[in-house]
């Protein structure tokens, strides 16, 4: 995986390397891990590099694409030198992530020069030539086969039928104890504020068996945390109208108590408050899935949401935090949320401070505003000036800091179980409990006694400190 602006590094070291260069995670709290590249190319080997932008669903357009080129015998190059052509996986969610997207481009053909472009950027294909003409080809999302033809065409594929067989399992650009599953494409809500659909389509939802046995592969590959994720994953298998097939049906409810079967984590992103999300809590509270809810209720007013075009409202909301909490006490809650959305006034910006302190959300993430090309919502009235969104947004996360930070001291002598990310030269292991995703939420470190330690190992730690978003603790010895 190549980084914007990182430089050339050792191909034979383990390296994580952030996936965008400009959004910080406090302005961006919907970015993918940082990736990490494995297997250095053999000599003479035609190598590919790539530059993954954006969510954790394109860092799984990516894995797919490299697994495709992998088993027709390509390299995949750390580095900008030894790739024989890069592609860069964009983003177009914000006008910010295009401006990146375009330097990311310019880099890469800088440091190689023969560029394919792809992922949600690659929707606007004249808006990226007319930036970079000299790129080799520009495709939109997920169009994997065009992404081969262009390579095919930049760099012919030499494959060593003694060497380069059909791998045992998908290129991975995680680590190995966690994968992201992937199990729709597209969206069917039109919120005003959102190109999604226009880049990526409706809502279309895989079989559930098809997920289900990618899902086993990964867990007999050693995974121990799988992270569902899609545009809207509880709207998942409404396209084929929630069909069995091969003794799984394509329903959210039976597809996670499916995943849940397998003896790995499983963690729930991107959930949409439908009020069959219910079913979900249940199954949190026996212990098949983990509970954990990722869902961007976006802002808690009515008119705001109304303006956003979203059904949802605040005071259901409240009653439905309520009812899955009595469910599963255990239960965290992360959401995002939009500040400064045109026509929002003081009042409703005060509303959702006040929603916000009942809420008692666990891991919020917040944006800024800000208008995107072929967005309904550019053309509304009364767009707020940017010194008042920064205002907002810089209260809004005050009030979210300190509520994270009294919840994590509540935690305090409790005894959890965590899942070992990595362990540093000092020994220092870096963890995150079941409340935990990784990047966007918390960690729990460990900084005594983890001789023995190895990622992807899952402990049980007393908590003995509690900061504004991480913990520290000491592993409780088996016996």
């Amino acid at each position: 995986m190549l980084h914007p602006r990182e430089g050339l590094f050792a191909s034979d070291r383990l390296q994580y390397m952030p996936p965008m260069t400009q959004n910080p995670p406090d302005l961006r709290p919907d970015l993918a891990p940082r990736a990490m590249m494995r297997d250095a190319p053999r000599p003479g080997q035609p190598t590919i590099g790539m530059v993954s932008l954006g969510c954790p669903k394109a860092l799984v357009d990516s894995e797919r694409i490299l697994t495709r080129l992998r088993a027709e015998g390509y390299g995949i190059s750390p580095d900008y030198a030894g790739a024989d052509a890069v592609i860069v996986n964009t983003c177009g969610f914000l006008d910010s992530a295009k401006a990146e997207s375009l330097e990311a481009i310019g880099e890469a053909l800088n440091e190689n020069g023969r560029v394919i472009v792809t992922g949600c950027l690659g929707a606007e294909p004249d808006y990226i030539t007319g930036a970079h003409p000299k790129v080799l080809a520009v495709t939109g999302p997920h169009q994997y086969e065009q992404v081969l033809d262009a390579v095919h065409a930049a760099v012919p594929p030499s494959p060593d039928p003694f060497i380069d067989l059909m791998p045992a399992q998908s290129v991975s650009l995680t680590p190995r104890h966690y994968s992201y599953l992937k199990i729709s494409e597209g969206c069917n809500h039109k919120c005003r504020f959102c190109i999604i659909p226009d880049m990526r389509g409706r809502l279309v939802s895989r079989p559930a068996h098809a997920v289900m046995r990618e899902a086993e592969r990964l867990v007999e590959a050693g995974v121990r945390e799988l992270l569902v994720i899609s545009q809207d994953t509880s709207a998942y298998g409404v396209d084929l109208k929630h069909a069995e097939a091969r003794g799984h049906r394509a329903h959210i409810t039976d597809l996670a108590r499916d995943l849940g079967s397998l003896g790995a984590w499983v963690r729930l992103h991107y959930i949409y408050p439908y009020p069959h999300v219910r079913e979900l809590i249940p199954l949190m509270a026996e212990g098949r899935v983990l509970p954990y809810l990722d869902i961007p209720f976006q802002h808690s007013h009515p008119d705001t949401l109304k303006r956003m075009a979203r059904p949802a409202a605040g005071e259901k909301t409240l009653d439905r935090i309520a009812e899955w909490r009595s469910i599963c006490p255990e239960i965290t809650l992360r959401s995002t949320f939009i500040v400064g959305y045109p026509g929002e006034t003081e009042a409703e910006f005060e509303h959702l401070l006040d929603w916000l302190d009942e809420a008692q959300l666990d891991r919020v993430g917040c944006f800024q505003y800000e208008n995107v090309q072929g967005a309904r919502s550019n053309a509304l009235p009364d767009h707020v000036p940017d010194e008042i969104k920064a205002e907002r947004w810089a209260r809004f996360m005050e009030k979210a800091q300190a509520i994270s930070e009294a919840k994590l001291a509540a935690k305090l002598g409790q005894r959890l179980e965590v899942i070992v990310d990595e362990i540093d030269a000092e020994g220092v292991a870096t963890c995150r409990t079941k409340a935990d995703a990784p990047e966007i939420d918390g960690n729990l470190f460990i900084d005594a006694d983890t001789d023995g330690l190895n990622a992807g190992d899952i402990v049980t730690v007393e908590v003995d400190e509690a900061g504004e978003y991480d913990l520290w603790g000491q592993i409780v010895p088996r016996g």
